[in-house]
């Protein structure tokens, strides 16, 4: 538990919901109280939404609320980083257009503070956009206008993770090594050949976790989305690309290419021995 700006929102939508969207949120939804969290059960997870629309905001916090979560609403930097010092949330839904600072700049920020579920939301839907999302830390990219039903199952899917203590699934060992790489599946950490902490975000060791437990075998693209818990977007664009080049950049040492292996056509294979300890 516990954001290079874009453009503005999309011509025709409806502040960024489309119209099934509208539909299934307009009951009520502008008498809600935009500056309370929506109620919900003691031991719902707790959402951060992150919006400046103020018609938006309300619209997608009555959704999250009607579906059973803690909503704390902000509508720029000032207000999010108020709403973290209240406490701990479970997942941040950040718009990248926001007055001040811009989300991309905000998403930066959390990730160098906590490995919290980040969802962004953006006017801008192309792959090199949700690319970029990714490269950032993002666990998933959205584009205006979207269902309230979509965002809502979006959410469940990247809460469906397990707690960064209990990733490891389960498994006994602690520790796995290969080519002088040490994973600390415990503190989801990596150490280099020669012992320097490598900073990787949530989705980067996912990926990293799920390659290390299929070593010597290809896993196919879907597959290893699956495995690593991370939506990375269509698995027929380039965001699973992107992310394995990512990873392959910071496995890459003294001019030692990384042991990840492109099977055309395919998918890709971790090449080098795994010992668990």
């Amino acid at each position: 538990m516990l954001q290079a700006p874009f453009a503005g929102k999309r011509a025709g939508s409806l502040n960024g919901v489309d119209e099934a969207g509208w539909r299934d949120t307009m009951r009520g939804a502008l008498t809600v109280p935009d500056a309370r969290p929506t109620s919900a059960p003691m031991t719902a997870p707790t959402i951060l939404l992150v919006e400046d629309d103020p018609a938006l905001r309300t619209l997608t916090a009555r959704a999250l609320g009607e579906n059973g979560f803690v909503v704390r609403p902000a509508s720029a930097a000032p207000e999010m980083w108020l709403a973290l010092e209240a406490g701990a949330v479970d997942l941040v839904i950040l718009d990248i257009m926001l007055p001040g600072t811009s989300g991309i700049d905000l998403c930066r920020a959390l990730r160098q503070r906590s490995d919290v579920p980040i969802i962004f939301v953006s006017a801008k839907g192309s792959e090199t956009d949700r690319v970029v999302g990714l490269e950032l830390g993002a666990d998933d990219y959205i584009a205006k206008p979207f269902s309230t039903r979509e965002l809502v199952a979006r959410v469940r899917a990247v809460l469906r993770r397990p707690p960064l203590e209990t990733r490891a699934g389960g498994r006994e060992e602690g520790v796995l090594t290969f080519e002088g790489w040490t994973v600390s599946l415990p503190r989801r950490a990596l150490t280099s050949p020669t012992g320097a902490a490598v900073d990787l975000t949530g989705a980067e060791f996912d990926l990293l976790v799920a390659l290390l437990d299929h070593a010597g075998r290809v896993i196919a693209r879907e597959r290893l989305i699956e495995l690593s818990r991370t939506r990375l977007g269509d698995s027929s664009d380039r965001s699973v690309d992107v992310l394995v080049s990512r990873l392959r950049r910071k496995l890459s040492s003294g001019g030692h290419p990384a042991p990840i292996s492109t099977v055309r056509g395919v998918g890709y294979m971790l090449s080098a021995p795994v010992e668990r300890r």
